[in-house]
């Protein structure tokens, strides 16, 4: 079913190079430079965000510091702070309430806003009023780029079409033509897989994928997010349906003295142990856990150097939430990778999966209440909630199931991800203050 366009009722709002961004408002002195931000201090990590300034260098989105210092030689690099990242990311969206309701936060950098129509006459005056109140409520460092449109996916796209610092208004009567000049793979929601099946459907440009019909995008799609692609990309709303959790997990890129069995051991441990704080605090169980190893060089949407190495291990077990079944399981994984990995693993995950919700178990769903194994997880559970409630009480590294090591790169489990914003409980009690910026040493 296709609906009658809209009128202009979304805002979306993106900042520019927020993490950078972020540093360069928190220390004065970064402003105006070229920076880049890594996720550890290593001299072979690559760069998770750059400032405009280093981007109008030339410097590439996800450069390693070697790469990024042969274009900038002086380029400064400073070590991530999620937690600082997090704290800002709130004091923004409270800033941004007083000027027109969030109605959703779409990643740590992005938000939507519903507008009324007074608002939506606004047009420009409202997005300068968005950014002013901004500029007052922090500085000039952290600009947003925005888009206004019927739809929140033609309000993206104006958004991000209009880097840094700027806005777009995109009216039904604009389309095509306001966007006939886009990439395929400019378009929120068109990856690199999605673009190759447009190619094999003929659809190479934006004139082709706005003429397909709305059953001829189901069909490219495999599913009726095509259709709702369609919908959206004419002009017209579609509900986005409300998503399952379908899985806890973390993964961390090692560092090439942390390849070792022994070291990538340690770091699966803290990522499983991670895994299941948070799926507990979300009352869930889960059935499986998936062991995974990437080796070769980095890959990624802008950058393509070789296809990169990997395995994967996926173990599975009666419902549980306790740690006991969580590392007993991932240690039948690492003894199988000893085995069979014939890569030094370049980045390790943990993923519990198959989810359960507590309150969908029945007593005997699973075990005979009376049973031995039964009784062993209960008791294995009650260590895991003792353990969670210490932490709470006094901080994540108050106590740990074995030795808890320090891995590089700290944040374990609490790194800011694509669709997901870490929350207080993710992090230590010894948070980073806001003015301590934490330079790269190499």
């Amino acid at each position: 079913m296709t609906q009658s366009p809209c009128p202009i009722s979304r805002l979306y709002l993106d900042f520019d190079s927020f993490f950078a961004s972020a540093e360069q408002h928190f220390n004065p002195a970064l402003r105006g430079r070229a920076v880049g931000v890594v996720p550890l201090d290593s001299p072979n990590t690559g760069c998770i965000a750059i400032s405009r300034e280093a981007k109008a260098l030339g410097v590439k989105s996800m450069a390693s510091i070697r790469d990024a210092r042969q274009r900038v030689p002086d380029m400064i690099f400073v070590v991530a702070r999620h937690d600082v990242y997090v704290r800002l990311h709130n004091r923004i969206i409270e800033v941004i309430n007083t000027v027109v309701p969030v109605a959703h936060v779409r990643s740590i950098d992005e938000v939507v806003c519903h507008l009324l129509p007074s608002e939506a006459r606004e047009g420009r005056i409202l997005a300068d009023r968005i950014k002013a109140a901004l500029a007052t409520a922090f500085s000039p460092s952290l600009t947003c780029s925005i888009g206004m449109a019927p739809t929140e996916l033609l309000a993206k796209i104006g958004a991000e079409a209009h880097k840094p610092d700027g806005f777009a208004h995109i009216a039904i009567d604009d389309l095509p033509a306001r966007l006939e000049t886009l990439d395929l793979n400019d378009i929120p929601g068109v990856s690199t897989g999605m673009q190759a099946r447009l190619a094999e459907a003929g659809v190479t440009d934006f004139a082709g994928l706005w003429t397909l019909a709305p059953k001829q995008a189901r069909a490219i799609w495999r599913s009726v997010e095509g259709e709702r692609f369609w919908n959206e990309l004419h002009g017209r709303h579609a509900e986005r349906l409300a998503t399952q959790k379908r899985m806890f997990g973390h993964s961390r890129i090692l560092p090439s003295d942390w390849r070792t069995p022994d070291k990538v051991a340690i770091c699966a441990r803290q990522l499983s142990m991670s895994a299941g704080r948070r799926l507990r605090r979300a009352d869930f169980r889960a059935t499986k856990l998936t062991l995974g190893f990437k080796g070769g060089d980095y890959r990624s949407r802008t950058h393509k150097r070789k296809a990169g190495l990997r395995w994967d291990w996926e173990g599975k077990f009666l419902a549980a939430r306790d740690d006991h079944t969580f590392l007993n399981t991932l240690a039948d994984g690492l003894a199988t990778a000893k085995s069979e990995l014939t890569f030094a693993p370049r980045s390790v995950g943990v993923m519990l999966h198959g989810l359960v919700r507590d309150a969908d178990m029945s007593g005997d769903l699973f075990l005979n209440d009376a049973a031995p194994e039964k009784a062993n997880l209960d008791r294995w559970e009650a260590v895991s909630d003792l353990m969670d409630q210490l932490r709470q009480q006094h901080g994540p590294e108050a106590i740990s199931l074995g030795v808890q090591d320090d891995v590089p790169g700290g944040y374990l489990g609490a790194k800011i991800a694509f669709g997901r914003i870490p929350d207080h409980a993710d992090f230590g009690k010894n948070q980073v203050a806001d003015e301590d910026t934490h330079f790269c040493s190499v």
